[in-house]
């Protein structure tokens, strides 16, 4: 009988994110929150895998960080903002799951500072801000601002239902942002390109229905 092939790390650290997840209570009441929250993992994964694969990265290390960058969302946060500590929540909590991998303490401790920092670039152990680490926080801003982001940001804000007056202000605002985040430093310049591309796109959805409302009210004489 052919022996079974050994799980890899990236097998395992799927295994373990799942698990995590199925067993949140908060996920357990709330499915679509802990559907979304997998799938953007896998998204981010994908995202430092191209990432690693351009730019001559750890790309193992990379596809682990980006899977487990969010598990921390399987935690209960203590406050009303404690989503703002989920980077070293997540962090935390991977940590001595990644310690039995066949990885070493160097790049434990490197993945484990990619994650903590994504959020706010803060971390609550020593660490350095390499491109590897940049690179955890660059794959999640690279699905935050893809297609699905459109979709996911509209239904949130209930777009359907608001007045016109709140559609614009709504888009308007969505617009300065996105203006703001353009151009932003990133840890690599293939991740830099990445997330500029999206966000162009994302302002031209966003600046085609605003045009759209322009023509909704009346017919300009």
């Amino acid at each position: 009988m052919e022996k079974m092939k050994a799980m890899t790390n990236i097998q395992k650290t799927e295994a373990f994110l799942r698990e995590q997840f199925a067993n949140c209570t908060f996920f357990k009441e709330n499915p679509a929150d802990g559907e979304y929250r997998l799938q953007h993992s896998y998204r981010a994964a994908h995202a430092a895998r191209e990432i690693a694969r351009k730019e001559g990265l750890d790309e193992e290390g990379l596809i682990i960080g980006g899977l487990l960058h969010d598990i921390g969302y399987s935690l209960p946060f203590e406050t009303e903002d404690g989503w703002m500590e989920h980077g070293r929540m997540s962090a935390r909590l991977a940590r001595p799951f990644l310690e039995q991998l066949d990885l070493g303490p160097e790049r434990v401790q490197e993945i484990c500072y990619g994650i903590a920092i994504h959020v706010d670039g803060k971390a609550d152990f020593p660490g350095e801000a390499t491109a590897f680490a940049l690179s955890i926080g660059d794959a999640d801003d690279v699905d935050r601002f893809d297609t699905y982001r459109i979709y996911d940001a509209m239904e949130y804000a209930d777009f359907r239902n608001l007045k016109i007056e709140d559609k614009r202000k709504w888009l308007t605002k969505k617009l300065d942002w996105i203006s703001q985040r353009i151009g932003e430093k990133s840890g690599t310049e293939t991740a830099r390109q990445m997330i500029a591309e999206r966000l162009l796109y994302q302002r031209q959805y966003y600046e085609k229905v605003l045009e759209q409302l322009r023509h909704s009210e009346a017919i300009d004489l």
